[in-house]
């Protein structure tokens, strides 16, 4: 019997978004690119704490209470934004995040639940 699929948090975007900082389109996300994001035990915690624990549309790297430097965190979120799984808005000098979902739900069925369904 197939495993019974998880409901993301997912919330619409704020009217006064700005735009998405650069990233591939949905049709350029390649499945080794985002599984090498992935493979990095934080981003895959990022990650799942963006799908089960989202509050709001998108969140600061305050939100996921990372006890690392904040050059670290820059390149984790932008591996993961370069690899097509989070997308990230910059509100003045913060840069907010969320998952992609219905990009990589459309790309690759399946693979948000294993995320999801992982336990660090």
């Amino acid at each position: 019997m197939p495993a019974a699929s998880t409901a993301f948090k997912v919330y619409p975007p704020r009217a006064d978004a700005p735009p998405p900082l650069p990233e591939p389109a949905r049709e350029d996300i390649r499945l080794e690119h985002v599984l090498a994001a992935l493979a990095d035990p934080l981003r895959l915690t990022i990650v799942r704490k963006l799908l089960l624990e989202a509050e709001e549309f998108d969140h600061p790297c305050g939100w996921f209470g990372i006890d690392r430097p904040k050059s670290s965190l820059t390149h984790h979120f932008r591996v993961l934004r370069e690899a097509g799984v989070t997308r990230q808005r910059q509100y003045g000098l913060e840069r907010r995040s969320q998952v992609r979902v219905d990009d990589l739900q459309e790309r690759f069925p399946g693979l948000l639940d294993l995320v999801a369904a992982w336990h660090p």
